[in-house]
């Protein structure tokens, strides 16, 4: 990974700091309504749960979508790249979900650092917007990671029995496997994607039609 200068981090890190406006935190990615079903129940299901996200499920596509619209070599291959990531949703909610921050991310970064990220997926305007800036793939990837894990532990915090020193914990250790997997999908083929974590796609289902619910996803 080519060593990042202080500029690099710290416009990555106010693109993914939670202040950045994309709304994050009005999502849970499912994990609502796993907690509903009692499917996770506390800190180590919790972080069970985060790690096939990780390695088996939309956290591992999403930083490979990342990488292919860093790599993308021109606007019909980050619409192509694009259009994957909306077909590769698991429900209506992901979509929903990955196209409206996609959709504020865009508009908030179009405005401050110019570009053309309007219409695009979370990942995919992420990775545009990185390479338009000269930002290192490894580190977007990285952090991209790291706050999408941030945020589900935070969600889990207001929906488990789960503390914040537990949940700082929890990221810790798992922000220990991000580098493997930016190493891993850092080529951007998306031959590799791949998706076995079923029942948070299941989930993810199922809140569409959960009746007493605090999160859009």
């Amino acid at each position: 990974m080519a060593t990042a200068t202080n500029a690099q981090i710290l416009t990555l890190s106010q693109w993914l700091s939670p202040a950045y406006p994309v709304g994050a935190f009005a999502y849970s990615h499912g994990l609502e309504a796993a907690a509903d079903h009692g499917w996770v129940t506390d800190g180590t299901s919790l972080e069970a749960w985060l790690t096939e996200l990780l390695k088996k499920g939309s956290g591992w596509c999403d930083s490979l979508f990342l990488a292919a619209a860093w790599r993308a070599r021109d606007g019909e291959a980050l619409a192509a790249i694009d259009a994957s990531a909306r077909a590769f949703a698991a429900s209506k909610e992901r979509l929903f979900e990955t196209c409206q921050q996609g959709a504020s991310f865009g508009r908030v970064t179009q405005t401050l650092w110019g570009g053309a990220l309007s219409g695009l997926t979370y990942p995919v305007a992420l990775g545009a917007a990185s390479a338009a800036n000269a930002l290192p793939l490894e580190l977007t990837q990285g952090m991209y990671l790291q706050g999408f894990l941030s945020n589900l532990i935070a969600a889990g915090q207001r929906l488990l029995p789960v503390g914040q020193t537990e949940g700082q914990q929890i990221l810790q250790r798992l922000s220990a496997r991000l580098p493997e997997v930016a190493a891993q999908t850092s080529d951007g083929d998306l031959d590799q994607l791949s998706a076995t974590a079923f029942l948070a796609d299941i989930a993810a289902m199922k809140h569409e039609t959960q009746r007493s619910r605090i999160f859009r996803t």
